[in-house]
């Protein structure tokens, strides 16, 4: 039997790019593409933005979210289905005392070490800042591994 969980932490894992949904003033989605990093127990995923962008202004508001991150390379159309679905709740992390998270962004993405510099974000000289997202639902979607039902709840480490 496959265990659901292993493979939901490989799906984010090895996924490139999440889409996050946030709500906008009048509750409408607004959906980005964001570069990701994840931790599994406590499940959480960061990603780092600038705090004017329209998802960065939202999550300040309105901290609930949702996202998905596709765990296959699209070749066709009626190709089997692999992926994760996600809610939580979302912050801006301050920019102190941020060392778990730069690690696991810039660990994944070392390109970023750079904007995520720990000085350059305690004197405010980064561009960026860090979000980070406390996963609350996990659902794994897998046609090849799960054919028949292929939408599958895993709990929340």
């Amino acid at each position: 039997m496959v265990d659901t969980r292993s493979l939901l932490e490989a799906y984010v894992r090895n996924g490139k790019v999440m889409q996050l949904a946030t709500l906008d003033g009048k509750g409408a989605p607004y959906v980005s593409n964001l570069w990701f990093a994840s931790s599994f127990g406590p499940d959480r995923l960061w990603f780092i933005s600038r705090p004017t962008r329209m998802h960065s202004e939202n999550i300040r508001e309105r901290p609930a979210v949702a996202g998905a991150v596709l765990a296959i390379d699209l070749d066709e159309l009626g190709q089997a289905v692999r992926g994760v679905t996600f809610s939580g709740t979302a912050k801006e992390l301050p920019t102190t005392n941020v060392e778990t998270a730069i690690g696991a962004y810039v660990g994944r993405w070392p390109n970023a070490a750079h904007a995520l510099d720990s000085d350059r974000l305690a004197n405010g000289a980064a561009h960026h800042r860090i979000y980070e997202i406390a996963v609350n639902n996990w659902i794994l979607y897998d046609e090849e591994n799960f054919s028949a039902a292929p939408r599958q709840p895993v709990a929340v480490c």
